[in-house]
């Protein structure tokens, strides 16, 4: 769905009756990651995104069909059990399509010192208005960073001196004491390997691949 129709069509209802409360549904987790944020962070991708923008980096994302369910908590401890991990980012998909438990989820961690920052397709006035979706304005109150507007890609950037994907995004920084460490680029890609041999490749060009 492109940029232009998205706003008139706009329905913030999507499946949250088919999560179950205090869940999350998700497309990917990992943890130690240094170009989804400033500093080392999880990363969590949400499962679920109708824009379907052309040049999406995670296509997989967009179902919105169940993918993994996992409860606020598990992943509270998961994030907490890496010391390394000085924040977390929700990336997708659409993490505010799932914001009520994204909140829940961030208070938890920043009751615990680290920092949280989002991505969405979403620009912060429609974040604002009245048509928001369900808990967004409770998302943004937990954030210290968001990465608003949705990927064009007409607009794409990669470049080491810019840490948005498009033209039309914007860092939007809420913590002061942050803003000093934009300093990932659309450009970085970053592999992780698992003790069972699969990778995953994450960062701009990368996107999300699972192998």
């Amino acid at each position: 769905m492109n940029q232009q129709n998205f706003n008139s069509n706009f329905d913030p209802k999507v499946k949250e009756s088919e999560i179950p409360p205090g869940h999350l549904n998700i497309m990917g987790y990992v943890d130690e990651s240094e170009v989804n944020g400033p500093g080392c962070r999880a990363v969590i991708w949400v499962q679920g995104c109708w824009r379907e923008c052309p040049g999406c980096f995670n296509p997989e994302s967009w179902s919105f069909d169940t993918n993994q369910l996992i409860s606020i908590d598990d992943l509270v401890n998961k994030i907490l059990s890496k010391p390394r991990n000085q924040g977390v980012t929700f990336s997708g998909g659409e993490p505010f399509l799932q914001a009520p438990a994204l909140a829940e989820l961030a208070a938890k961690i920043k009751a615990k010192g680290l920092n949280v920052m989002s991505f969405t397709g979403f620009t912060l006035e429609q974040l604002q208005s009245q048509n928001a979706p369900t808990g967004a304005k409770l998302l943004l109150q937990q954030l210290d960073i968001l990465i608003d507007g949705p990927y064009i890609e007409s607009l794409a950037i990669n470049s080491p001196n810019s840490p948005v994907s498009s033209r039309n995004q914007q860092v939007r920084i809420f913590n002061p004491a942050l803003k000093d460490q934009i300093n990932w680029a659309s450009d970085q890609i970053e592999v992780h390997i698992f003790k069972n041999g699969s990778r995953l490749v994450t960062g701009y060009r990368g996107g999300l691949e699972l192998s």
